[in-house]
């Protein structure tokens, strides 16, 4: 499953990719949080969709991407 760029609220077009909580390649459980994103008006750690293994995507920390942009996936 594609973890993506949330929507935090009805007028976000983009936010920035804070950082990884978990490494790459770890066990990750439904509701535990992978990531963090940040806004102009704040940060939010976003939990993992489903079990399975993280696997990173190609970018970078501190950086802006909009909305939908894959950031890594969960296999199952």
């Amino acid at each position: 499953m594609e973890i993506k760029m949330p929507k935090l609220d009805v007028t976000m077009t983009e936010g920035t990719f804070m950082g990884w909580l978990v490494p790459d390649g770890a066990n990750v459980s439904a509701g535990e949080d992978l990531y963090t994103v940040g806004t102009d008006k704040v940060q939010v750690d976003v939990p993992a969709p489903c079990d399975g293994v993280l696997r990173h995507g190609n970018i970078e920390e501190e950086a802006v991407y909009p909305v939908g942009t894959t950031l890594g996936v969960v296999e199952t």
